[in-house]
């Protein structure tokens, strides 16, 4: 019996050592664990701090606070046309206001006409508004409600949808200026009711087709 307690009294010395020893990794492998967390979330931390630091040092596009507007540059090309109709627009210059500022949801355009010359061919967005103001000069409004005669001070618009085709035509020997405003909502599309055009506005850029849908 002496010698069955004593192995008894030895098999619990070993059981309790090893629990102790389970205790003591398990509490390793945990203090490890948190520790872990801790640096991993510190690490997650710096990075994202170190990624906003990048962003907030990234140089921004410059814009001017104002400009005059009759020095703004001209659009570097003349018409988005294709031909035989770009060459009718000749004498129509564009200066672009709204792009100088970086504004998305509307443009605005400083235009000349010289004699003779017309603002576009006649045209209607089916979901783009559009605002015209005369600075100088008389050109000739041309809508399905007829000609009407415009003067510095007159303004007209377009709304979307009607189907009126509209342009302004300069039958005067004088130049016309007149600033033109549009939104720029996604999915518009121009039809021509004098010509065989089609416009359709994808991804910022107007592809045009003849009626039927062909391309020029």
């Amino acid at each position: 019996m002496a010698v069955y307690g004593l192995v008894q009294r030895d098999y619990l010395a070993l059981a309790i050592a090893f629990f102790g020893l389970f205790v003591l990794v398990v509490w390793s492998v945990s203090r490890e664990l948190r520790y872990a967390a801790k640096f991993r979330t510190i690490a997650e931390k710096l990075v994202s701090a170190g990624v906003a630091g990048k962003k907030s040092h990234m140089p921004s596009p410059k814009y001017p606070v104002a400009i005059r507007a009759m020095e703004a540059p001209v659009r570097a090309k003349p018409s988005n046309y294709p031909e035989p109709f770009a060459s009718r627009v000749a004498g129509r210059q564009k200066h672009p206001l709204g792009d100088l500022f970086g504004l998305a949801n509307f443009g605005v355009n400083l235009t000349r006409l010289a004699p003779n010359a017309m603002s576009a061919l006649r045209h209607a967005h089916s979901r783009q508004d559009e605002f015209i103001y005369i600075l100088q000069g008389s050109p000739t409004l041309h809508t399905d409600e007829g000609r009407t005669k415009l003067a510095p001070g007159m303004c007209a618009g377009f709304n979307a949808g009607t189907g009126n085709g509209h342009h302004l035509v300069n039958e005067t020997s004088e130049e016309v200026i007149y600033l033109e405003v549009g939104d720029r909502t996604p999915g518009d599309e121009g039809s021509y009711p004098d010509d065989d055009l089609k416009a359709v506005s994808a991804e910022g850029k107007w592809r045009f087709t003849r009626k039927d849908g062909t391309p020029y």
